[in-house]
């Protein structure tokens, strides 16, 4: 067995095992924990595959702030954990029986599956002859799929936007400044002059 084939299995088997104890573990921080090594283990399966740059988008973008910003949003919320517990225990069966059927349609693309012939001179040769990764996976993003690009971007600010008006909540014993008020007040009603006499209070 050659270092790169080792080394692949070391990581894709890292990558499930993380995946896995991502979605099973019972304490949110260590599910956080578990995401980060899939994350550098995708990285590892990346530089192998000769898509260094996309290594490093994953590990600076995912592991250095979405992987840390859910970290902190796990660790600083106080969020009921058994409650959400035991809303998931309802729905085992349901999650168990989609599982299933994802398991079974995984097996039957596996076993449908074959190498095109021209595989592994694609493997051997992950960017045009001449051309660095990087400049490739730019020229396949912004020309040959730029429309498709430009649209997953609109659909995730799409989303971001639903999650914000979903989650706002305006709350009514909060005091809020109302800035056309502030500029069409009356100087006259604005202020009233008390005739204070001495000794009094107001």
């Amino acid at each position: 067995m050659t270092v790169a084939a080792f080394a692949f299995y070391l990581f894709a088997l890292s990558t499930v095992v993380g995946g896995l104890f991502t979605v099973v573990s019972r304490n949110p921080v260590h599910s956080v924990l578990w995401l980060i090594l899939a994350f550098l283990s995708s990285a590892g399966l990346f530089v192998l595959m000769g898509a260094e740059f996309v290594a490093m988008l994953l590990i600076i973008v995912y592991v250095g702030a979405v992987a840390v910003l859910f970290l902190f949003v796990v660790m600083m919320l106080d969020v009921d954990f058994a409650e959400l517990k035991a809303e998931m225990a309802r729905y085992l069966p349901l999650g168990l029986l989609i599982g299933v059927v994802l398991l079974m349609q995984l097996v039957l693309a596996f076993g449908a599956w074959e190498s095109a012939p021209q595989a592994a001179d694609l493997v051997a040769n992950v960017a045009p002859e001449g051309t660095h990764n990087t400049q490739a996976l730019g020229l396949i993003l912004y020309d040959k799929y730029f429309l498709l690009f430009q649209l997953a971007g609109l659909i995730l600010l799409v989303a971001m936007v639903g999650a914000i008006v979903l989650t706002l909540r305006h709350r009514q014993d909060v005091k809020r400044q109302d800035i056309l008020a502030q500029m069409y007040r009356d100087p006259a009603k604005a202020m009233e002059l008390k005739d204070v006499k001495p000794g009094q209070g107001l």
